[in-house]
């Protein structure tokens, strides 16, 4: 059984997202790493940092590495990350000399926030794509039924008769601006982690920023300035992104709650959920669990923001809360970007004529 609704063998019918989900695997995770440990070495080769041929053996040796999970498992236990214990699988299959360059002025932080930047970016790219779609859905809601008329409410009350078009501007906006925060963003949050033990990659020396620049590269990613190991910002603004898409859904999801408040004369929906006790009911289920995503997000991103105090170069305590509450918060979101399709796909009719 789950701990978590995402992946409960129940309630993931609900909370549910596998692709997503897959990203966040353990699986893709030790596959971004051992791709971190092939970049670097051959960026290093690249700048003469080591040989040219440990580089090219490092790559061949690791490519299709299959970790021994259970014993990463007491690594973690014993040392608080994974990499330690990793780093020693990927080597028992070198020999010494190539072995001696692997992991090469690394650390382990670099090796894991590196992993979760390529993995969030593929998020990143699969919720921007879900957005888009959503945005497509509700243009064609408005297509079909927004010259109808509704009651505007404001505070919960009756005020002026609105146009179906004007409610449905307030939940597409937001998604048009949530995706050109996200364009904006891209250069600042996936970015590629290269630190060594204390950020100063003493033992690479001068070639340091060339070195960076070749793994980023190599991913795909943009490179820093500088390491980022206790600048905790881009992950805390990735994290506000996220709650603000969820949010922007919950507030879909709370005015067609009520909406189905009054039955037929506001919205009709198809495929509502049942009741074990009124089977005249119709519930509002996905709009409903909208509403309580974006709740969840929200507290989400507060959590995730205590990150920031990440003591002096690099922190324990702060980082190992991030594991705990950003794939939450990815999980979330992305749930709630396909139950908002759903809902609007399941939208027969709304206002009135």
């Amino acid at each position: 059984m789950g701990l978590s609704a995402f992946d409960h063998p129940i309630l993931s019918g609900l909370f549910g997202d596998p692709e997503l989900a897959g990203l966040l695997a353990v699986e893709a995770d030790i596959a971004a790493m051992v791709r971190f440990e092939i970049a670097l070495a051959a960026a290093q080769a690249e700048c003469g940092v080591i040989p040219q041929d440990a580089a090219a053996t490092i790559a061949a040796r690791l490519d299709g590495f299959a970790p021994d999970i259970a014993r990463l498992r007491d690594g973690v236990a014993r040392d608080g990350v994974v990499v330690p214990e990793l780093v020693r699988q990927l080597k028992a299959g070198l020999d010494p000399d190539s072995a001696s360059h692997l992991h090469f002025d690394a650390t382990s932080q670099d090796v894991i926030d590196t992993s979760l930047v390529l993995r969030l970016r593929e998020a990143a790219l699969i919720l921007d794509r879900r957005i888009e779609a959503l945005d497509a859905a509700i243009g064609e809601i408005a297509a079909r039924w927004g010259a109808h008329r509704l009651m505007g409410r404001t505070r919960m009350q009756d005020a002026l008769e609105i146009r179906v078009a004007d409610r449905l501007a307030a939940w597409r906006m937001p998604l048009r601006r949530h995706r050109t925060r996200l364009a904006e963003m891209t250069g600042r949050v996936f970015v590629v982690q290269y630190g060594g033990a204390v950020g100063t990659l003493a033992k690479v020396g001068p070639e340091a920023p060339a070195v960076t620049a070749g793994l980023a590269r190599r991913l795909g990613l943009d490179a820093p300035d500088r390491n980022w190991h206790s600048q905790r910002d881009r992950l805390v603004e990735f994290a506000d992104w996220l709650a603000l898409v969820a949010g922007s859904l919950g507030k879909m999801g709370q005015d067609v709650a009520l909406m189905a408040q009054a039955g037929g004369d506001e919205i009709r929906l198809s495929g509502g959920g049942g009741s074990s006790a009124m089977p005249h009911k119709q519930n509002p289920v996905g709009a409903e669990v909208l509403v309580s995503l974006a709740r969840f997000a929200a507290g989400a991103s507060g959590t995730m923001a205590q990150a920031l105090v990440h003591e002096q170069e690099r922190s324990g305590a702060a980082w190992t809360l991030e594991w705990l509450v950003l794939p939450q918060l990815v999980l979330a979101t992305g749930s709630a970007l396909l139950l908002g399709q759903r809902l609007a796909e399941s939208i027969e009719g709304i206002g009135q004529a």
